[in-house]
This record gives structure tokens, sequence and C-alpha cells, in this order.
């Protein structure tokens, strides 16, 4: 299928099944903490001593907290996202169902971005962000980044997101607001992934190997830094915690790093299949626990 059909395929799925978060969830009713804010096996310490202690008010309170974090780590990629789709497809073909795609991606990701900034105020979290460092980082890949190795890296923080969000979305225990919240990003975001996957492999046909070594690396670094900056080590703290043990004991959380390893199974044999996944860009991906 060409690029053009894909693209073409996904704004009619886009025209028939979109949401407005602004009416599909409700910010009206008042934040319930009887719920969690993602389900508790997705927590960092889940499953650690440090979780066994805690009463459950606590567990509670530092999935809600931990919830923020990732939403606030996804608002900081979709930027980089937005930035990076926009660039490449400046001064193109605009009656290019890619080109139309494209635009409609961005405002999907506008939407998903106040949505995730409402979600992550109600509840109760404060604006957390990825350390300096990483925020810097990630100006200058915004800037260069282009090709394959802009899409592969989209594709990455997609994937990684999208299978956290289908176990919350199911997950009764969540609170019902984060509940929709995942299911419309869930929804909407498939599209994304399956234009970013599209887009990766378009990219790389006819690539050299030197080419595929290089975006292999950049894609994997990129990766790291996502991953380690959604739970930022301020949620320890406002969920009343001591956080160096917490910090010590998610380090340390064989249950934590097996699930992320489990979510991105599929992203790796993709990666695998476009010859992505070199053995320097494996280093990364194992000490990012996705591997």
């Amino acid at each position: 299928m060409t690029s053009q059909a894909v693209a073409q395929r996904l704004l009619d799925s886009s025209q028939a099944l979109s949401y407005d978060p602004t009416t599909e969830v409700d910010w009206d009713t008042p934040l319930d903490e009887a719920h969690h804010g993602m389900s508790p096996e997705w927590c960092s310490l889940y499953g650690t001593a440090y979780w066994a202690e805690m009463t459950p008010e606590q567990q509670r309170e530092l999935t809600r907290q931990e919830s923020a974090s990732v939403a606030s780590t996804g608002i900081w990629f979709e930027m980089i996202l937005q930035q990076m789709v926009l660039r490449d497809f400046y001064a193109k073909d605009p009656t290019d169902p890619a080109f139309q795609w494209a635009l409609t991606e961005i405002a999907d990701e506008c939407r998903h971005s106040i949505m995730f900034a409402r979600g992550a105020a109600k509840l109760g979290a404060p604006a957390y962000r990825p350390s300096r460092l990483v925020v810097e980082l990630g100006r200058i890949f915004k800037t260069v980044a282009t090709g394959e190795s802009a899409y592969a890296s989209i594709l990455v923080a997609e994937e990684v997101l999208d299978v956290m969000q289908r176990d919350w979305m199911r997950d009764e225990r969540v609170a019902p607001f984060v509940r929709t919240i995942n299911n419309i990003h869930v929804v909407e975001e498939s599209r994304h992934m399956k234009f970013a996957r599209e887009e990766t492999k378009e990219r790389l046909r006819g690539a050299s190997w030197l080419r595929r070594q290089v975006d292999a690396l950049v894609v994997s670094i990129v990766s790291y830094f996502i991953v380690t900056s959604m739970v930022n080590p301020k949620v320890y703290a406002n969920a009343g915690l001591d956080t160096k043990r917490a910090l010590r004991e998610a380090k340390a959380n064989q249950q934590y790093k097996s699930m992320m390893r489990s979510s991105c199974a599929g992203l790796m044999e993709f990666l695998n299949s476009a010859g992505l996944l070199t053995k320097p860009a494996t280093w990364f991906y194992q000490r990012a626990n996705l591997i």
C-alpha cells in the first residue's frame, strides 16, 4: 500500500472515530481518592518491600502522582513530535493526503496535550518536567531530527504509552476520568503509530548500512531518555514517601522492569525488522529496560 493510500485511510478513520476531550471526559466530578491513577502493577514501586509497607491510601496517591508524571512526559514529547512533523511537511504539496494527515495528527496531539494537562491537574499533581539536561537534549533533537530517526523515535514514545494505557483504561480500580483519557489516547494514537511505522519503513527504503547504524543509535538514545523520564523522582515526596529509599527500591524493582520489557516486545520486533536493532542500540534499550 502506498503512503498516500495509508494516509487517506487514516484520514477516513479520523473522520469516523475521533473524540473531543472537552466533552467526552468528566472534568466536573471531584476526584474520588478511592481510585488509583494507573493500574497498580504499572507503578514503579509495585512488588517492592516499600510498597508492602505503604497504606492503601499511600499506594493510590503514588499511582496518581506517577500517572500525572507519565502524562507530563507525554506532553513534553508530543510538543517535540508536533514540531518535527511540521518541519517535515513544510512547503510540501497540501493536496497530498499525507500532508493533510500530518496536520490532522498535529491537531490530535494538541488536544491530547491539553487533555493530559487537565488530567494531571485533576489528579492533584504539580507540573512534572524532565530534567534540564533532557529538556535541552530534546530541544536539539526536535531541531535536527529528520526522516526515519524522527518517525521511529515518535513510534517508540507512542508504543510504550499505548501498552500501559490499554491496561489502565480497562481497570476499574483506576479513576473513571483517567480511564476515559486513556481510551481516547489509545484509539487516536493507534492511527499515529500506523503512520509512524509506514513513514519509518518508507524513509529507510534503500538506506545504506551506515545510515541504519546511525539511525538505530539515535533512536535508542532518544528512547532511553523518554522512558527514564516518565517517572519523575519528585512523585515520591509528593506521595509522602522517603525519596531516597523509593528511588533505591524502584531502581531494583524487577516487577516494573518486566512490565516495561513485555510492553515493548512488538516494538522491538518492528525495529529489528527495519534494521534498527543493532548491538550499540540494544545496549541503550537494555539500560532503559525495554529489552
